[in-house]
């Protein structure tokens, strides 16, 4: 490795992470939560599920080593990124979009806004655009400088999983039950995958019966949605109003039509149950709830070091080290080509 990318990854690992501030970038660039809510205001008018998925990026971030973009980051030679782990692959999108608020940041205030803080704002926006809360954000995050499917496949949970094994991964957060419930609200909006749901609807716990939890109307719904042995790749809507933020979502899982099993078991579940109770008849506290625990969730940092990066999808260390690994190929091939022209001279 040469000298000066040694040198150079040693400055990139003394930079430490930043307080975070409401209102961070108002000298460095005060125009960088408009640019991203416009994004997404356009993103949205062109499919109105992409703020959903975007919404959920924080979630899917913030729990595996902190809120540091790392779940961005593309596959590479020597790396497998959150991508691909069980709980992205074919169930995270628009990805684009990211990419879209990133490139307008860059040219206002290029190597300045960091790509965790714009999932924390994205997040926020989608639900704010959605008919839900809107709080102030606080920023100063630093991008990872690499990412680990392993740890996602190891953190994140299963559509399978139970209200138990939420509370326990919740916990490792410091994140309480009232967190979980409020939290889950995320899926107030969006769509979900019926590979997600088969098994409840066909085979529930090894029984080759449905969940008992589920409404039988609403298993017909989803049994024609979902067929044994159809396209899983189908979506289905996670509530009866999934392109409003509200508390329709709880009304639904006291109703036993909560699409995921991970979303009926916190009706099922008496620990999670009251939450599920309250939120569904009051969507103030809901409301209240889920801007507590986005906040919460916000601040969970890795310590690492960090960075700011120019793409998303790429560490600049990556980055500069596959353009040394190119020139090294570039001098390579020349000296190939000088010997050879001295043989035939």
């Amino acid at each position: 490795m040469s000298p000066l990318f040694t040198a150079f990854l040693l400055l990139v690992a003394r930079a430490s992470a930043a307080p975070l501030l409401p209102g961070f970038y108002s000298e460095t660039c005060p125009e960088a939560e408009l640019i991203v809510r416009e994004v997404m205001m356009k993103a949205m008018i062109r499919e109105q599920r992409s703020v959903a998925s975007v919404m959920r990026f924080q979630f899917h971030d913030c729990f595996v080593n902190g809120c540091d973009a790392s779940m961005l980051l593309d596959d590479t030679p020597t790396m497998l990124g959150e991508k691909g782990a069980l709980s992205n692959v074919n169930s995270l999108r628009s990805y684009e979009v990211i990419d879209e608020v990133k490139e307008e940041l860059e040219k206002v205030c290029p190597g300045t806004v960091s790509c965790a803080d714009i999932i924390v704002m994205a997040a926020r926006d989608a639900v704010a655009l959605s008919g839900g809360p809107y709080w102030e954000v606080r920023l100063g995050r630093k991008d990872s400088l690499t990412a680990s499917q392993e740890d996602s496949n190891n953190i994140m949970p299963s559509p399978r999983a139970n209200a138990s094994l939420l509370i326990d991964l919740f916990t490792r957060f410091n994140l309480s039950i009232k967190d979980l419930v409020a939290l889950s609200g995320s899926h107030s909006i969006g769509q979900g995958r019926c590979f997600s749901i088969v098994f409840r609807l066909y085979n529930q716990s090894g029984t080759g019966k449905p969940d008992p939890a589920i409404e039988p109307r609403y298993r017909e719904k989803l049994d024609k949605l979902c067929p044994l042995g159809g396209d899983e790749n189908v979506t289905g809507d996670l509530d009866a109003t999934p392109t409003v933020f509200d508390n329709v979502y709880f009304k639904d899982l006291v109703a036993g039509r909560g699409f995921l099993n991970s979303d009926q078991t916190l009706f099922t579940f008496p620990e999670t149950r009251e939450y599920v109770k309250l939120f569904s008849k009051d969507q103030l506290a809901f409301f209240e709830a889920f801007v507590e625990g986005m906040i919460k969730m916000g601040e969970l940092q890795s310590g690492r070091p960090g960075e700011i990066r120019t793409n998303c999808r790429w560490s600049i260390a990556t980055a500069l080290l596959m353009y040394c690994w190119s020139l090294e190929r570039i001098e390579g091939q020349r000296l190939v080509k000088v010997q050879l022209n001295l043989v035939i001279d």
